[in-house]
């Protein structure tokens, strides 16, 4: 497959539209840091407050401005069908893929870590991605093909040679699983837990992060953006079992994720699935 499905007009034009959409949500997300008016639980461990609801209007207001035929996949309005009326989920044609607030348990806390997600998958494969980190005012973007950048700068995962090295995010194993994924840990120098899956995959594009596992439990919007810009970091971005990353038709909260440099993708899969389930 082509890996730039956009022509270089339009990857630009999508790029712009994401990145302003990205701080427009920001903005208010910053504002209302630690004034979040309204918590509600999702799940046992998730959370959604208004903020998360405001933002993602505020983007999916934006894209729909400048795109209005393209089909939509937001984390807390669900699908919006094309105006072929194709589902985003289908992965035919254009779908903008959102997640307005990545990190909300670390937001409705007061903690001041957390993303806006923005990306745009053509025919089912992700080929823009825009990852913004309002509080440091750190912008992640890549295009299929064309690398990652950090507020306009090129950045690479360094690849280091000893995995004993790597500092990696790391996400909770499941509760049915056999341990609590300790080999993997002291196989490297630290595992950190930064409550946002896009803030940990963007920072492994850019090394500060040198891999990122996540057992279970994420969905699309999660990944779509971050994955990407782990990918044209250097990372080899799979599922926690191998698999193609991305996929717009798997389930809401049933993905692991797992990215890496090439070195130590496999030693860190197979630390990984040796970990395994009961």
């Amino acid at each position: 497959m082509d890996p730039r499905p956009l022509t270089p007009g339009d990857a630009e034009r999508a790029l712009s539209v994401a990145v302003s959409a990205a701080r427009i949500a920001g903005r208010e997300e910053l504002a209302r840091l630690g004034r979040v008016e309204r918590i509600r639980r999702k799940s046992a461990r998730d959370v959604v407050t208004d903020v998360d609801h405001l933002a993602e209007r505020l983007i999916l207001d934006e894209i729909r401005s400048a795109f209005p035929g393209d089909a939509m996949l937001a984390e807390e309005s669900g699908e919006h069908a094309a105006a072929a009326g194709a589902a985003p989920t289908a992965g035919t044609g254009r779908a903008w893929i959102v997640d307005p607030l990545d990190g909300t348990v670390n937001y409705a806390n007061g903690i001041p870590v957390f993303t806006v997600s923005i990306a745009l998958a053509v025919d089912g494969r992700p080929c823009v991605g825009v990852v913004l980190d309002p509080v440091r005012d750190e912008l992640f973007t890549a295009v299929a093909g064309e690398g990652t950048r950090l507020n306009g700068r090129r950045v690479v995962n360094p690849d280091k040679p000893d995995m004993g090295d790597y500092v990696i995010g790391l996400g909770y194993a499941p509760r049915d699983w056999r341990s609590d994924l300790g080999e993997l840990r002291r196989s490297v120098r630290a595992a950190r837990h930064l409550g946002s899956a896009a803030l940990e995959l963007s920072y492994v594009a850019a090394g500060r992060l040198d891999a990122c596992i996540h057992p279970t439990g994420i969905s699309n919007w999660d990944v779509a953006a971050a994955g990407l810009i782990a990918e044209e970091g250097g990372a080899v971005v799979t599922t926690a079992d191998g698999q193609p990353w991305f996929e717009l038709s798997r389930p809401s909260g049933s993905i692991g994720i797992l990215a890496a440099p090439a070195r130590h993708h496999r030693d860190l899969l197979g630390l990984f699935l040796a970990s395994g389930r009961d």
